[in-house]
């Protein structure tokens, strides 16, 4: 953590190492420790990873985002991880909602939806390439957020 802590701010992101890592390493689980990510730059990361580092710095939740994910929000290694992106219809290329998260004096989440919107947008977006949303079977509870 202290490592972080010590990252200049504002900085520009280079193209390997720590603070790469932190933007541009996903979740995955199909991996046990640390892969290959498909976006061809840092790494993918197992469930075993997020515990191992929630126990080794006393943490009960890693809140990440940077990753398109259908619902808005979604939870990893038994809701040890949580990605949340806040960016409804991305880039007018994904249908994708989007969340923002509370939490409360007890350290609760709660978790607000925003549906996308019917209208196309007059700008298009002519940035770097998109991030692919993963796509999760829709539970119970993530459809009645978003129906």
């Amino acid at each position: 953590m202290e490592q972080i802590r010590r990252i200049a701010r504002p900085t520009d992101v280079p193209d390997t190492g720590l603070l790469c890592d932190l933007l541009w390493s996903d979740p995955d689980k199909d991996v046990k420790g640390w892969g290959d990510n498909d976006r061809g730059v840092s790494f993918t990361f197992g469930r075993d990873v997020v515990s191992q580092f929630l126990n080794r710095h006393d943490l009960d939740l890693v809140c990440r985002g940077h990753q398109v994910v259908e619902d808005g929000y979604e939870f990893f290694a038994k809701r040890q991880l949580v990605t949340i992106f806040s960016a409804p219809n991305y880039c007018n290329e994904f249908d994708n909602a989007a969340a923002m998260m509370s939490v409360d004096e007890s350290l609760m989440c709660s978790f607000q939806i925003l549906k996308p919107s019917n209208k196309k947008s007059l700008y298009r977006y002519q940035g770097r390439p998109l991030t692919p949303p993963r796509r999760t079977p829709r539970t119970k509870e993530t459809s009645s957020l978003i129906d």
